[in-house]
């Protein structure tokens, strides 16, 4: 006689449960901001790839920004599978945030078990759809370069021979193909695996990581993509006077206190302090944390979507301290993840904002307001519809979002105003060189503050001579060629 099964006694939560409510919110978030339209980013993005893969225009020859060609790549793709669009870009990126979450899970459940992995999984999960994380945005840079770092540590950590370590080195060449300020998290790997006293491990690595790098060379090589140019645009540019990092120390400083401490980010810090504190615990969250703040700094931007590169490591150090805190003083599970779950769930108004842009579009404007994405992708609309495919168009300042809608190519590869001594000499010297259809020019006080002097001198001296004044519209004015030139 068999023995009777025992009953069920309710529901067990797995970490695919988290995993796929988290990915739900992400897609609710991501789907209803920005007014249904590319953010600046991904417009900058989505024009170079859409150059690379419908004109053969490879990057750095097709548009300039201080990215890699692989996140043109996925935007060109993206624009070749259906045309002008910014879901598809974020649901992969939700799909790719979502397999870092379950891979950062395992990383927990190596280090401190279970219970700490379950709580790895709230925390990340849902500090990844706040708005100081950049959450809406789901799609940058950021989301490939982390989620191929926690890959590359969970290999690093469940390596059992040379051949994982290698490919803990393989991938993490990828996350620095996304981005170089990757390298701050590679550091972490590689000073926890010298703390750990294994040479070997860290020589397959390091060769893993040099394959890597070949690889990627080589790939761009052979998709036309020259070197010098991607040096020249993806990393020198990133320095020097009207560059992203030039910033001052104080306004570095106020940077990061508006960042960290003025967010929902100081939600991790009693939990960061905390584990510093507790004896015996695992050093790999704090080294990787420690590198990463490093990083952070160093860079000195502080957007929101660079604090991203923190939430794995104060993750886990905040699920280290409190499992520590729960087997100390007997406090029972349930309570603790529904505080977790209260305090950390994002509170975001703007998808129920949008809700009504979906339902009662704006109209057109022609008064001079600060667009806001929704209005520029109609402004590009409008360009659309009122220019020959092959006409060059130009958008004065960051018209990013205007660029991509219209579909139309700008006479200069700095299609945004990116300032730098050498963007501004090749601009003024491409647009004098074939000059185009039509100009836009913000008419808002937004312009006369970010665009330098001399920019904007060049820009009102080319419509005043060859250009004659056609509508306002949106929040720019509309110049078209004098054609009896």
């Amino acid at each position: 006689m068999t023995a009777a099964r025992p009953m069920p006694h309710g529901f067990v939560w797995k970490p695919i449960h988290i995993i796929l409510i988290v990915a739900f919110f992400q897609v609710l978030i991501t789907l209803l901001t920005d007014g249904f339209a590319l953010s600046f980013d991904e417009a900058m993005w989505h024009y170079i790839g859409r150059n690379w893969f419908r004109h053969g225009l490879t990057p750095y020859s097709g548009g300039v920004d201080n990215k890699s060609p692989l996140i043109f790549a996925i935007f060109g793709f993206s624009d070749w599978l259906l045309g002008v669009n910014y879901w598809f870009p974020r649901l992969l990126g939700t799909v790719i945030q979502s397999v870092g979450i379950y891979y950062l899970y395992l990383v927990a459940l190596k280090l401190a078990g279970r219970r700490a992995g379950m709580i790895t999984i709230v925390l990340y999960g849902l500090s990844l759809l706040w708005r100081s994380t950049d959450g809406k945005l789901v799609s940058l840079t950021e989301t490939y370069a982390i989620t191929f770092i926690i890959l590359a540590f969970y290999l690093f950590l469940y390596g059992k021979n040379q051949k994982g370590y290698f490919l803990s080195g393989l991938i993490s060449a990828m996350a620095l193909g996304f981005r170089l300020s990757a390298g701050f998290g590679i550091a972490a790997i590689f000073f926890w695996a010298l703390k750990q006293g294994g040479k070997k491990p860290i020589f397959s690595f390091c060769l893993g990581l040099m394959a890597g790098c070949l690889l990627l060379a080589g790939l761009a090589r052979i998709s036309g993509i020259s070197t010098n140019q991607f040096i020249s645009y993806a990393f020198l540019d990133n320095f020097g006077a009207g560059s992203a990092t030039d910033h001052s120390v104080l306004s570095r400083l106020e940077g990061l206190v508006n960042g960290f401490f003025y967010s929902e980010l100081l939600l991790f810090l009693p939990g960061v302090l905390a584990y510093f504190l507790i004896k015996k615990k695992s050093a790999l969250p704090g080294i990787w944390f420690i590198c990463e703040f490093i990083g952070l700094n160093i860079i000195g931007i502080y957007a929101r979507a660079h604090f991203k590169n923190l939430l794995p490591s104060m993750s886990i150090m905040n699920a280290i301290a409190i499992t520590y805190l729960i087997d100390e003083y007997k406090i029972p599970i349930k309570p603790v993840m529904i505080i977790l779950w209260i305090s950390f769930f994002p509170k975001l108004l703007e998808p129920l904002v949008n809700l009504k842009k979906l339902l009662l579009p704006p109209s057109v404007r022609s008064s001079a307001f600060i667009p806001d994405d929704y209005a520029k992708k109609q402004m590009g609309l409008w360009i659309k519809a009122h220019t020959g495919p092959n006409e060059k168009v130009l958008v004065a300042g960051f018209g990013a979002i205007v660029q991509a809608y219209s579909e139309r190519i700008s006479p200069s590869i700095y299609f945004n105003a990116t300032q730098t001594k050498m963007a501004k000499e090749r601009f003024f010297s491409e647009v004098r060189r074939q000059e185009p259809a039509m100009v836009l020019v913000p008419a808002s006080a937004n312009y006369q503050a970010e665009v330098q002097p001399d920019v904007r001198d060049f820009v009102d001296s080319l419509v005043s001579k060859d250009y004659e004044f056609e509508n306002s519209l949106n929040g720019y004015r509309i110049y078209g060629i004098n054609k009896g030139k």
